[in-house]
């Protein structure tokens, strides 16, 4: 890839923005006073039964949660945004013509490989998408849709790069890592700088959609009540290869927004998680989680953001069964469509008992607003009816609906 790195800074993050707003959307925020109710809400005893919270009192985190809606990005996922960045870049360096004579390379089996293919169909660059022969059907034809040329390799890693090393070797072809660059990672902090000023903008408008907002004698004196020096008191990003969550860390760095990461724990896709407590990054994660999009391991370049505790300030996993809770609240309450990798920023806030009594710790009474980032929804039909196949007959046959954390149905779906 380029041999021209950009340092890793808010003003970087700016800069790649500026660069790659033409090419993608601005993905709406969204909030929903239900799932802000269920945060706030104290889980029941009976539901911590097995788990390390066990016999403990519940937190009773103040919570309101904030979407950033990647899922509405083009190709479905945030990963156009790195991909953009990457490759506008490469042809600030290069010239345009020399990357078109040469292509772009990645290996990819997701949305990596379908958002390469649309930054190089859209510069008329040739791009050399190596997928394993095992790859989803929808994700090969999304990927072969937008023009790219498909190489297909074995699954594992070695066996994938070394089809990329003789596509290299024959076309001189540039690498577009998923993840782990600085360009990569630059790209999707945009995100964060988007987020940012959408939360800002909607509170200005709407001052009540914050925690910290207290009614007085008049709506200034409220919004004057509102978070001093941020908008956001903390974001929460799904973490996989971490290209996503370091960019996000970037942007918010020596600010007051507290950035957070999220994972699977299945199958010890928690590699993070378990790296940064054990002071070493994990380079092999063997899991068939359903969040999918998180099943690879950090790499050089995003581990060194990660296990800063100055850029991200914790890590926590998430089980598969919270994952199809968060999941099922946020298609039937929200009405939105996400993959199951997008909704373990929101599990974590419902479910996991240490993040929210950090949250009941640090803010008290007065709560947190909390950013969370759907990172894509290019799941299908299919795969959510499977995923859901094991719901007992008997209660879909009553009709009952979602069942919040204090033991009550939740009955209606107000967006806030």
């Amino acid at each position: 890839m380029s041999t021209i790195d950009l340092p890793l800074t808010r003003e970087s993050i700016v800069a790649a923005h500026a660069l790659i707003k033409p090419h993608i959307h601005t993905t709406p925020v969204l909030t929903n006073t239900t799932l802000s109710h269920l945060a706030s809400t104290p889980q029941r005893p009976e539901a911590l039964r097995g788990t390390p919270w066990e016999g403990q009192e519940p937190a009773k985190p103040k919570i309101r949660l904030f979407f950033k809606a990647e899922n509405f990005q083009k190709i479905g996922a945030f990963k156009v945004r790195g991909a953009f960045h990457a490759v506008l870049r490469l042809v600030e360096e290069k010239g345009i013509e020399e990357v078109r004579r040469k292509g772009v390379v990645t290996h990819s089996s997701g949305n990596h490989a379908q958002a390469l293919a649309l930054a190089a169909r859209t510069l008329s660059v040739p791009a050399h998408i190596v997928m394993p022969s095992i790859s989803t059907p929808s994700k090969i034809s999304g990927t072969r849709a937008q023009g790219a040329i498909l190489h297909f390799s074995g699954s594992t890693a070695a066996e994938r790069e070394a089809v990329v090393a003789d596509i290299i070797k024959e076309t001189g072809s540039t690498l577009i890592p998923p993840y782990d660059h600085p360009h990569i990672m630059l790209g999707q902090g945009t995100m964060a700088l988007e987020f940012e000023e959408e939360v800002a903008k909607m509170l200005e408008e709407k001052p009540e959609l914050s925690v910290h907002y207290r009614e007085t004698r008049g709506e200034e004196e409220g919004k004057a009540k509102g978070r001093k020096g941020g908008v956001l008191d903390a974001l929460i990003a799904p973490c996989g290869g971490g290209g996503m969550l370091s960019g996000n860390a970037i942007y918010f760095h020596s600010t007051p927004t507290l950035v957070f990461g999220a994972e699977p724990e299945f199958e010890g896709a928690d590699d993070a998680r378990r790296g940064v407590a054990a002071g070493e990054r994990i380079t092999s994660v063997k899991t068939l989680t359903i969040a999918d999009g998180l099943r690879t391991p950090l790499g050089p370049h995003t581990w060194k953001v990660i296990s800063d505790k100055d850029y991200v300030a914790g890590l926590y996993a998430v089980t598969e069964q919270h994952i199809k809770d968060a999941l099922r609240l946020v298609l039937e309450r929200m009405k939105c469509f996400v993959e199951p990798s997008a909704v373990v920023g929101l599990a974590t806030v419902l479910f996991n008992e240490d993040f929210r009594r950090l949250v009941e710790k640090e803010a008290g009474e007065e709560g947190w607003d909390v950013g969370l980032i759907f990172s894509g929804g290019n799941t299908t039909i299919e795969a959510i009816v499977k995923m859901f196949g094991d719901v007992d007959k008997k209660e879909a046959a009553r009709g009952e609906g979602v069942v919040g954390a204090d033991g009550k149905e939740v009955a209606e779906n107000v967006a806030g």
